[in-house]
């Protein structure tokens, strides 16, 4: 099978285990830079060029789109698409996933698990914000902010003032949520493929950090979940239209909460973690299902 994998830069972690992985399968793996890709939409022969000839011999694609990067690099998948290939992420779903509020917003909906959220703009009413969570201590996030930047712990009631002033002044959307005390600085990153969960772990943020993301110095180790903690990141995955998403949740007196659903979770943490090869889960997954016209995406907005 032929499978190209989307991917900005080939020395990557999670893009050269995914082309290894690949491999060791059988496969022939390409990595193409999608920023590099320019296509011709049309109704009679639709294309992707990547220096300057076509792509038209893959059956299937691995998104691995950068947050900054998500408009056109959803656009390239979307081209994949028109074009019959099978994408392991649809476009509709990476860019649902990306958008922190809509994501909430599908979450709720279908009933799962979240921390008590608000959210605004430009509010005047800013004290009726906070208490809409529950009050202080509470977490102020940007809408746009990745790898916990943007993301504020406002311990006090007028500390959460002042964060929301200052943030409205630079004219950002911004989500509040409860804080989930009791996590203790803790989440989980659970790794989904197909509908069910290949590998989770636990990660500690760094000492007098709340946030417990890798990039900010977190520490990872492999955990034990329970049957509705994976039963909430399956759901969760679903609820996205994603057939590979890394779920976090945090464990909270209520059960499970998500806090976000990752399109291109990394890998090696994960794997470093875990000790499983969640590279050869993914790759198995896309050789199984890369059938044209299957699994299409049927979730409302």
């Amino acid at each position: 099978m032929k499978i190209a994998i989307l991917s900005q830069d080939a020395s990557l972690y999670s893009t050269k285990r995914l082309k290894e992985a690949g491999e060791a399968q059988g496969h022939e793996i390409k990595i193409i830079n999608y920023l590099r890709c320019y296509m011709n939409i049309t109704s009679h022969k639709p294309s992707v060029f990547y220096n300057g000839k076509p792509l038209e011999y893959f059956d299937a694609v691995i998104p691995r789109i950068g947050a900054s990067k998500t408009f056109y690099g959803t656009a390239v998948v979307r081209q994949f698409e028109v074009m019959g290939v099978f994408t392991a992420n649809e476009s509709q779903a990476i860019s649902r996933s990306r958008d922190k509020l809509r994501c909430l917003q599908i979450l709720a909906r279908d009933g799962i698990g979240l921390p008590v959220t608000g959210f605004a703009h430009a509010t005047q009413d800013i004290d009726g914000l906070i208490d809409t969570v529950g009050g202080a201590p509470l977490v102020i996030k940007l809408l746009e902010g990745t790898q916990g930047i943007g993301v504020v712990l406002a311990e006090t009631h007028q500390a959460a003032k002042s964060v929301i002033e200052a943030f409205r002044q630079l004219d950002a959307n911004i989500l509040v949520q409860e804080f989930i005390k009791e996590a203790s600085g803790v989440d989980l990153r659970c790794f989904v493929v197909g509908g069910k969960v290949v590998a989770a772990m636990k990660r500690q943020g760094a000492e007098g950090d709340f946030r417990s993301n890798l990039h900010r110095g977190g520490k990872a180790e492999k955990v034990k979940l329970t049957p509705e903690e994976r039963s909430t990141a399956v759901r969760a995955a679903k609820s996205m239209g994603l057939r590979v998403a890394g779920v976090d949740l945090l464990r909270s007196n209520h059960g499970p909460v998500v806090i976000e659903v990752n399109s291109s979770p990394g890998l090696e943490g994960i794997e470093s973690a875990s000790g499983v090869d969640v590279a050869g889960k993914i790759i198995e997954f896309v050789a199984k299902n890369a059938v044209h016209g299957s699994m299409k995406d049927r979730i409302q907005y």
